[in-house]
């Protein structure tokens, strides 16, 4: 089933502004692992908090500037603090904001290695209660705490992008050009596990991209180059276990765990769907209502549906565990929504990459 809603969240934005200069156009999921393509990086000196004042609002969503320009916000996670944390890819910072919309920046000690390559990435909880972060052109993985002490962890040229808690006790990671998945412990020894696929042409990698951790004590990855098209699982003793994608070139994105026991994932190439995946590996899709949408990154809501992205779509997206979608429009038009997380307040809390903002959506109650 399949169900577009236009008129809770303000005005639905102009298609056009959707296009191939967006820098999330295309399909994102693949794009940003092998050829990124991101603004102008800007790094700060300091930190900067900015107020809730300045922040826009239309509906159920509320948007909120941050204060790097072109920063790129991308992942976000809610913190030990009850404070929403991201990254800025292009801003190469490491961004607090709170319930109340009061944003704090980090800089990255690292700084990436050119104008326009992604700084840091994904970011998750550890368990150690700091934020675990991976820097894809830094080839680090980072460590904050609440107070914002940032360290760093060398990894080998790997390209790291996703991270996520184990069930060990120690971080789980993706490497998208290394073709491995990585394990840190919190003390900072890495072990990386090769994935068996290969991606193309030859020496190319399978694109290892988001991870997450299953209902069975493993944890599962997306693969998102067009021929590997898998959904992995490895366990902790490092036994990987791929499972191919129905739809061909499907470009797997994001990945969670659903409120049904089942693993959730995007698939932000040609096959614009949202797919779903047993832990014995049986996968159901469902189409995304508008074709081109860019389905990017997904989590759990606190409603028992899951919510993901549209980077192209530029909307916030709820999908039943029975595959009804409906589409919440994003204010700003094309600002490119990609990280999304549920917070501490009920709502979801998702960035937009290229209005460089951050966005808080009312979970509806009736609709």
């Amino acid at each position: 089933m399949i169900e577009i809603s236009q008129g809770h969240s303000g005005e639905s934005p102009d298609p056009s502004q959707a296009s191939s200069n967006s820098m999330l156009a295309g399909p994102p999921g693949v794009r940003r692992c092998s050829t990124p393509r991101w603004p102008v990086l800007f790094v700060l000196a300091s930190s900067v908090a900015v107020g809730a004042c300045s922040s826009g609002s239309s509906g159920r969503i509320t948007e909120f500037p941050v204060p790097t320009a072109a920063s790129g916000p991308t992942a976000i996670t809610l913190g030990p603090d009850g404070n929403l944390w991201f990254t800025e890819a292009d801003g190469n910072n490491i961004g607090r904001i709170t319930p109340a919309g009061s944003i704090t920046e980090f800089p990255v000690p690292t700084a990436s290695s050119s104008p326009g390559d992604i700084g840091p990435g994904a970011i998750t909880l550890g368990p150690d209660g700091n934020l675990w972060f991976t820097e894809f052109n830094g080839n680090n993985i980072g460590s904050i705490t609440p107070a914002g002490t940032i360290t760093e962890f060398p990894v080998p040229l790997s390209s790291p992008c996703g991270i996520t808690a184990g069930p060990d006790g120690n971080l789980w990671f993706t490497e998208c050009s290394g073709n491995n998945i990585g394990r840190i412990t919190p003390a900072g020894s890495i072990t990386e596990f090769p994935v068996p696929t290969a991606g193309r042409p030859p020496g190319d990698t399978s694109q290892p991209n988001d991870i997450t951790l299953g209902p069975d004590g493993n944890l599962w990855f997306t693969e998102s180059e067009a021929i590997a098209n898998n959904i992995g699982r490895i366990t902790p003793t490092g036994t990987i276990t791929e499972f191919p994608v129905p739809t061909a070139s499907a470009g797997p994105y994001g990945i969670t765990l659903g409120p049904d026991g089942n693993l959730w994932f995007t698939e932000a190439g040609a096959a614009n769907k949202i797919g779903s995946i047993t832990p014995t590996g049986t996968i159901t899709e469902f189409p995304v209502p508008t074709e081109s949408r860019g389905p990017v990154e997904i989590t759990s809501g606190p409603d028992g549906n899951l919510w993901f992205t549209e980077a192209d779509g530029n909307n916030i997206a709820r999908i039943t565990p029975t595959g009804t979608i409906t589409e919440f429009p994003v204010p700003t038009a094309g600002s490119g929504p990609f990280g999304i997380t549920a917070g501490p307040d009920g709502a979801l809390w998702f960035t937009e990459a290229n209005a460089t903002k951050i966005g808080r959506l009312a979970v509806p109650t009736n609709s």
